[in-house]
C-alpha cells in the first residue's frame, strides 16, 4: 500500500506555526508522503533533510496551487493542511485548493487544531497493545511505564497488559490477538521481547520494541536506540521489515520435544552454561555485567565435547567448547561471528564452532572472534569454524545444554530450520 500523501501550504504569517507542527510531530509525519512549502526547510533543515518521502513544492501564488489541485483531481492527496491569515474570497489561490477539496471530499485543515485531528484520522489512529515487563531492567517500573505511556498514547490506542509470575507473556499475547489489535509492543528485556515475537510469528503484525531490561540483543542487532524515547520515535514513525525466524527442537527435562522459535541466536556448551549462571538475582545486582562475570567463572570450567553436525543434510564432526547458531546478533555476542556477520534476512543460520585445544587457544579465539565482529570479516582460525546454512541437526556426546534466545530450553539433540521472512518489526529508516 503506498503511504498517504498530505500536502502543506502557508503564508508567510503561518510559517513558524507549520514550523512548530512539524517540530512537534516530526515522528508520527513520517508515515506520510509530504508536500511542503520549499522555504520551510530552510527552518527545520535537522527534520527535512534527506527524506525520501518529502517533496518540496513552491509558495501559494507561485505554482503550489496548480499542483495541489491536479494532484487532488488524480486521487493523491489525502488531506491539505493550510496555516495563515486566510479569508474567503480574498486569496484566489487558496480559494481553489477550497473549492477542489470540498469538490473531491478530501480533508481541509485551516488551524492545527484540525490538523492534528485530520493527521491521526489520516494515519487510522492504530490500536497497539504494550506487553509490559514490569521487573526487567534495574529502573522503577511504574515510572518507566508512565514516561512509555506519555510518548505513545498521543499516536495510539493504547492498550497495557503486565507481566506476573502467575500470568505468561505468551497468554497475554493471545489476548491482545483476541482484541484485534494493530500491533503488539514489547517493554523488557530479551527474554520478554523474544516471548512476544514467538506468538506474532507468521501473523503478519508489526512487533515494537522498546528496550528495557537488562540485555536487550534483538533491539541492537535491528539497530535500535537504546533509550525509551528513541525506541517509540521508531515505533511512532512505522517503518517496518520483515526478518527471519529459526524453529528449534530440543530434549525437554522429561525427554519430550521441546519446541521453540528463535529470533536471536542459539548456544550450546559455553554460552548455555553462561547464561544458566547468571541468574535473575545476579541480573538485578550487577545488570549486563551479570553475563560478564557469568562468563568469567564459566570460562573456568569449561570442558570440551564432541558434536556432529548435519547442515543441509551435509555431515561433520567437531570436537568444541562452544556452538553458536544465530539468526541475528548485536556484535556483543562475539561468539555468533565464526561467519563474519549475522544477517537476519538472508534466509540463513550462520553457525559458529569454537574448537581451542586449551584455555590460551579459548581466550585468542574470543578476541579473534570479537575483532570479526567489530570488522565484519570472517575470523582467519583453525579452531574457529563458521558454517551457513538453512537445516540444522546437532547431537553431542555427552549431552549439552540448549539456550535459545536466553532461556535454557533444554539439551541435545537440536534440530533446527529457518522460517524466511517471518516476523514483522518496527525498524529505523
Amino acid at each position: 500500500m503506498p503511504q498517504p500523501t498530505l500536502a502543506f501550504g502557508c503564508d508567510l504569517s503561518g510559517r513558524h506555526e507549520l514550523a512548530q507542527f512539524f517540530q512537534a510531530h516530526a515522528a508520527f509525519l513520517k508515515r506520510f508522503r509530504l508536500l511542503i512549502p520549499q522555504d520551510l526547510e530552510v527552518l527545520l533543515p535537522d527534520i527535512l533533510h534527506a527524506r525520501p518521502e518529502i517533496e518540496f513544492i513552491p509558495e501559494m501564488g507561485q505554482g503550489a496551487e496548480v499542483l495541489i489541485t491536479a494532484k487532488i483531481l488524480a486521487k493523491e492527496i489525502t488531506a491539505v493542511f493550510w496555516w495563515g491569515d486566510y479569508w474567503p474570497g480574498q486569496s484566489g489561490e487558496m480559494d481553489l485548493v477550497i473549492r477542489y477539496c470540498a469538490r473531491y471530499d478530501v480533508p481541509l485543515a485551516l488551524n492545527s487544531a484540525t490538523a492534528w485531528a485530520i493527521l491521526t484520522k489520516a494515519a487510522r489512529y492504530p490500536h497497539a497493545c504494550l506487553i509490559f515487563n514490569p521487573v526487567a531492567g534495574q529502573g522503577d517500573a511504574r515510572q518507566t511505564l508512565s514516561q512509555i505511556r506519555s510518548l505513545l498514547k498521543p499516536y495510539f490506542h493504547l492498550t497495557v497488559l503486565t507481566t506476573t509470575p502467575t500470568t505468561s507473556t505468551e497468554s497475554l499475547v493471545k489476548q491482545a490477538l483476541g482484541s484485534e489489535m494493530d500491533t503488539i509492543l514489547a517493554a523488557g528485556g530479551d527474554g520478554t521481547i523474544s516471548a512476544v515475537a514467538h506468538a506474532l510469528v507468521g501473523t503478519d503484525i508489526p512487533l515494537g520494541v522498546i528496550p528495557t531490561g537488562t540485555a536487550n540483543a534483538f533491539g541492537s542487532a535491528l539497530g535500535l536506540p537504546g533509550t525509551i524515547p528513541a525506541a517509540c520515535e521508531v515505533i511512532i514513525a512505522g517503518h517496518t521489515r520483515h526478518v527471519d525466524i529459526a524453529a528449534c527442537e530440543v530434549r525437554g527435562v522429561d525427554d519430550s520435544a521441546c519446541k521453540q522459535t528463535m529470533i536471536l541466536l542459539t548456544g550450546i556448551g559455553f554460552e548455555a552454561e553462561t547464561v544458566e549462571r547468571a541468574n535473575r538475582e545476579v541480573k538485578d545486582r550487577f545488570g549486563s555485567l551479570a553475563y560478564i562475570w557469568a562468563g568469567v567463572q564459566q570460562f573456568q570450567s569449561q570442558f570440551p565435547f564432541t558434536a556432529e553436525l548435519v547442515v543441509d543434510g551435509q555431515k561433520t564432526e567437531f570436537t568444541a567448547a562452544a556452538i553458536t547458531v544465530a539468526n541475528a546478533a548485536p556484535v556483543t555476542s562475539v561468539l555468533a561471528y565464526g561467519t563474519g556477520d549475522v544477517i537476519m534476512d538472508d534466509g540463513l543460520l550462520d553457525i559458529t564452532i569454537v574448537a581451542p585445544a586449551d584455555r590460551l587457544q579459548a581466550f585468542n579465539s574470543l578476541l579473534e572472534l570479537f575483532g570479526s565482529a567489530i570488522r565484519k570479516v570472517a575470523p582467519n582460525r583453525d579452531d574457529i569454524i563458521g558454517l551457513r546454512g538453512k537445516t540444522l541437526e546437532i547431537k553431542t556426546d555427552p549431552p549439552q545444554k540448549v539456550v535459545v534466545d536466553g532461556e535454557i530450553l533444554g539439551t541435545t539433540p537440536l534440530t533446527m530450520k529457518t522460517i524466511p521472512q517471518g516476523l514483522v518489526v518496527f525498524a529505523p529508516f
